[in-house]
């Protein structure tokens, strides 16, 4: 199954699963800065429709009157997926996207350095 696209605001109740672990809406609503949060029932409907249509989130128990869910999707494949989107937009060459992390400043040379690590092992293994 292809990992889903998710919106700004999906994207940001997988960052708090994936932060918190497994837990009620509540929590995930509470995990939203005070200034800009969004409202419970917003909450409520985006991860259930997370969970229907998208397969992004689950249910794995019920506290009481709660249900807890997870992220079932991990980080790194949201990543992936969001970041080949980008790469799609821009004609699927990483060059541009390079180019402007390097001249915003975005781009450490600590980065580069763990970049080429990471294409050294890819080469390796062929």
């Amino acid at each position: 199954m292809p990992y889903p696209k998710l919106t700004k605001l999906e994207l940001q109740i997988m960052e708090a699963l994936w932060t918190l672990g497994a837990c009620c809406i509540r929590d995930v609503q509470q995990f939203f800065p005070a200034e800009g949060r969004p409202a419970y029932t917003t909450v409520q409907t985006t991860i259930y429709r997370m969970e229907e249509k998208k397969k992004a989130v689950r249910r794995v128990r019920k506290i009481s009157n709660a249900y807890i869910f997870e992220a079932a999707v991990s980080r790194e494949a949201a990543h992936s997926r969001l970041i080949d989107d980008l790469l799609g937009l821009i004609g699927g060459r990483p060059q541009p996207l390079m180019a402007h992390l390097i001249d915003s400043g975005k781009l450490t040379l600590d980065d580069v350095e763990e970049a080429r690590k990471a294409l050294r092992k890819l080469v390796k293994k062929g």
